[in-house]
């Protein structure tokens, strides 16, 4: 049944009235607040709204462990090169590869070219915005130092709370952050303030473009000559500007007490902020922005703000209770979507897809991957949140004029979308970044959920001319065979898997169904709106080439040899069992080959180096093929971890978090609990007591 957006409050009542809502979400929720007494060494606990994010230690700020202060609009660029002949982006040229007979110009890493190359590969990078900390008085005090120490984050109104006694003393600190703009608020309490041993202290880094991975902690804390920062007080609050380069940007103090800042020395980029005498308590605000503003936001209207925005979202949406009380893996399944679900309104709900990342660190220099869109976004769509889910879908048209001159630079029709980029949609140079392929049928997922749930003039008018330009690519594209009569993709090419030669890579399995299916997503809208199928789409979509058999399973690409006994092809993401689970079936899947293929990844695989969205993506195809048994163990497999913080790590081959772990096993749990093309939920192990409320059949 399509439906279209419903009032979410009148929903709620009527669900209720006929007794389908009644799961008492608080309860569930609040069972799985962190309550720590340490600072974990590599993940923080973090308060955040999507496009920004603080992470802490154990006393609620960043007091023994700079964690980041993260946003989205937060970037920087390096001097550009200056050697001969590499001065400028216009330098760059790229690399051309024979391509069915002709040179294709793809932005690659030039050998002639490398600082260019790696300029544009790092710039811009993301920074961290600040560190804002606990000053004692200029001593040297330790987390060891401190006694008593807890913090609970407490999940349903998205505040820290955090105690501990330095010196015999009590410190009480609460942290919490706006969910509309880039504030964090803070409210301190302790007699120690009352002797000016006690402070908060402001510090800004360099930042650090260098690193393809930047973590735990982001930035140059040691390169003070290379910035400037400028304290701006007035009556109750401070403005500091700070500068790298050609980025500036404001960090905007307001206080509700009397206090005094001061920069600590010239040499540093550090300001300590102290209560005035006989004060016992330190309540302020601190808001960064882009551009010089003057912030009067108080704590308890950001507390409140939050209580309100928090109570919305677990209110809102889809649910689902697992029995925690009798069974250890359930509970365990449990507190995996319930701290994800936190982790991603902090970390993948900006206006830009998130990195992988979020905002906890940088990896790949802060910038995202439009291929792990899907794995971003997809559960947004199945957990009836459509409100973040719009937030960076935009992206698609925002980027579509440089996915139009990246196809028409290469010789071909329509919209080539990109991978590895930053907000203009610049996509990096890379080997794999220029001849990867699965983002193209991205949009035709997305639309066609917008579809089934919105089925309006609108949805279809807002999807039109993008779904046209990618499938105006993806068949100019393929490339007519005519010596075996069927449109191949490739070469040059990755798959999925990204592990293989590419010069090599021709007709991967995976990639074959999904261009099947984003042609058909793309002809169905035309038809939707009275418009004729150009013929090219047609002939793609019905004479693209067939799956590549050996054996009797279905393997990687077309003419592999010894896939399943070489290490390099057996490994990594096992994009072939997307064919059944994640995709709908295929009319061309045979399914006693795929039972086949199935058992061969399950027995030849090396999980070891699967990455976290893998495992979700295992889920899926188990599930349809009716396991839940199956699909449960999968997500908790044990090379698919996620830390007491509910971090997930993601493999072995990724810096931890990595977020399409965690965003993937809540697509994986909504469609297992609402059901998804055809497939009737919830499946879940048979003697599992469970309840799931909101979620719809896709």
């Amino acid at each position: 049944m399509l439906l279209l957006r419903p009032r979410y409050d009148l929903y709620l009542a009527v669900l209720a009235s006929v007794g389908i809502c009644d799961i008492d979400r608080e309860s569930i929720v609040r069972q799985f607040n962190l309550k720590i007494n340490q600072s974990h060494p590599y993940s923080p606990v973090q308060v955040g709204n999507g496009n920004f994010a603080f992470g802490v230690d154990v006393t609620g700020l960043q007091t023994f462990l700079p964690h980041n202060t993260l946003s989205s609009w937060g970037w920087h660029n390096s001097s550009l090169p200056n050697t001969p002949n590499q001065t400028s982006i216009a330098d760059y040229t790229g690399v051309d590869w024979w391509t069915h007979g002709r040179l294709v110009n793809y932005a690659q890493p030039n050998p002639t070219e490398k600082e260019i190359s790696q300029w544009l590969v790092a710039n811009p990078h993301r920074i961290n915005l600040g560190r804002v900390g606990l000053w004692f008085g200029g001593r040297n005090v330790s987390e060891d130092d401190l006694t008593s120490k807890t913090q609970v984050l407490d999940l349903w109104e998205g505040a820290i709370m955090s105690s501990f006694a330095v010196d015999g003393e009590e410190v009480r600190i609460t942290t919490v952050a706006s969910p509309t703009s880039d504030t964090v608020a803070v409210e301190i309490k302790s007699e120690v303030l009352r002797s000016g041993e006690l402070g908060v202290a402001f510090d800004f880094p360099y930042a650090s473009g260098k690193n393809k991975f930047d973590a735990p902690f982001v930035g140059v804390w040691n390169a003070t000559a290379n910035h400037t920062t400028k304290l701006f007080a007035k009556d109750s609050g401070a403005t500091i500007l700070h500068t790298l380069d050609a980025t500036t940007y404001a960090t905007s103090i307001h206080w509700e007490n009397e206090a005094t800042i001061t920069r600590t020395s010239n040499a540093s980029h550090q300001y300590v902020l102290k209560a005035s005498e006989d004060e016992t308590f330190l309540t302020f605000t601190v808001t960064f922005s882009p551009e010089l503003v003057d912030s009067t936001e108080e704590f308890n209207d950001i507390k409140e703000q939050a209580t309100d925005w928090w109570n919305d979202y677990w209110t809102d949406g889809a649910f689902v209770s697992l029995p925690i009380s009798v069974n250890t893996s359930a509970r365990e399944l449990q507190r995996r979507i319930i701290l994800s679900q936190y982790l991603l309104a902090v970390n993948g709900a900006g206006k830009d897809p998130a990195q992988e990342s979020g905002l906890v660190n940088n990896g790949w220099y802060g910038k995202f991957h439009m291929e792990m869109v899907f794995w971003h976004l997809a559960h947004w769509t199945i957990w009836d949140r459509w409100s973040l889910y719009d937030r960076s879908i935009g992206v698609y048209e925002r980027f579509l004029s440089t996915s139009f001159e990246r196809a028409a630079h290469q010789g071909y029709e329509g919209a080539r979308i990109g991978k590895m980029s930053d907000p203009s949609g610049r996509s990096a140079p890379g080997e794999i970044n220029s001849v990867l392929i699965w983002q193209q049928p991205h949009p035709m997922f997305f639309a066609e959920m917008e579809y089934r749930k919105f089925p309006t003039q609108k949805t279809l008018e807002k999807w039109d001319y993008i779904l046209a330009g990618v499938a105006d690519f993806m068949a100019s594209y393929a490339w007519y065979n005519e010596s075996t009569k069927v449109y191949d993709l490739g070469p040059p090419m990755y798959p999925v898997s990204e592990n293989t030669n590419p010069n090599q890579t021709m007709n991967p399995t995976f990639e074959l169904a999904y261009w099947r299916f984003g042609l058909d997503v793309a002809s169905k809208w035309q038809l939707r709106q009275n418009k004729s199928v150009p013929a090219s789409w047609t002939a793609v979509r019905d004479n693209i080439a067939p799956f590549p058999v050996e054996n009797d399973v279905y393997v990687l690409y077309e003419g592999i040899t010894d896939m399943w006994t070489t290490p390099e092809t057996s490994e990594d993401h096992p994009g072939l069992l997307g064919l059944y689970g994640w995709l709908p079936p295929d009319p061309r899947l045979n399914l006693t080959l795929f039972n086949n293929t199935v058992a061969q990844v399950y027995e030849s695989w090396n999980f070891t180096y699967s990455y976290g969205w893998d495992f979700p993506l295992l889920a899926l195809t188990a599930a349809r093929m009716g396991d839940a048994e199956t699909a449960v163990n999968w997500l908790l497999d044990t090379n698919n971890q996620f830390d007491e913080l509910g971090m997930p790590e993601g493999g072995s081959r990724v810096a931890t978090p990595y977020f399409p772990a965690a965003a993937g096993l809540l697509l994986a749990v909504g469609m297992m609990s609402g059901g998804w093309d055809g497939f009737k939920g919830p499946i879940f192990p048979k003697e599992w007591d469970i309840e799931v409320e909101g979620f719809w059949c896709s």
